[in-house]
């Protein structure tokens, strides 16, 4: 008798637990909501590759890897819950003049539109997935008013770097030029 009890206090304390984790990320989610606006829609081509939406050139050859998340630039932790962003995923990365996918298997596509693109470079930690010396690659990015991080783990970690520099490189050219400096003349 004293040990069905005590197999029934432990699988209540996991149920408490469980539940307790599932309140908290609702609760991120719906805090997060109030303040991000709505994910990009990936282009037509991503959803129906027909001949009318021929996808882009590719700048690089796609990436196959794992999506690790997504979180608030600067926090490594603070993992976007919205949707099903916060799910890591088996995942391929394209990148095109359009800007980049990440396109998930079992969960929605990530687009990141080039004019939204900040910055790319290589980390060891983000989404509270931690790795070893440049064990991902972050492309940091506008939503909004708001940066975020999102990370790939690529299956090829060797192309990182041409990775970096071709994001990196499509985020200054869609950098906007309204914000020129006042009076040098260039607006």
């Amino acid at each position: 008798m004293i040990r069905l009890l005590l197999v029934l206090a432990v699988l209540a304390f996991f149920a408490l637990c469980a539940a307790g984790m599932w309140f908290g990320w609702r609760g991120r989610a719906r805090r997060q909501a109030a303040f991000l606006p709505d994910f990009p829609q990936p282009p037509a081509w991503v959803s129906d590759p027909t001949e009318e939406t021929t996808p882009p050139k590719d700048l690089l050859d796609p990436q196959a890897g794992v999506y690790v998340g997504s979180t608030i630039a600067g926090d490594w932790q603070n993992r976007i819950a919205i949707g099903d962003i916060g799910f890591r995923a088996a995942a391929r990365i394209k990148l095109t003049k359009q800007g980049l996918l990440i396109d998930r298997t079992g969960a929605s596509p990530l687009w990141i539109p080039a004019e939204s693109l900040v910055s790319a470079r290589t980390d060891r930690a983000l989404a509270g997935k931690v790795m070893g010396i440049a064990g991902l690659f972050v492309v940091r990015w506008r939503l909004g008013e708001t940066q975020l991080d999102s990370g790939f783990r690529g299956d090829d970690k060797t192309s990182y770097g041409a990775w970096v520099d071709a994001v990196s490189a499509l985020a200054e050219r869609s950098v906007p030029t309204v914000g020129a400096r006042e009076g040098d003349g260039t607006c």
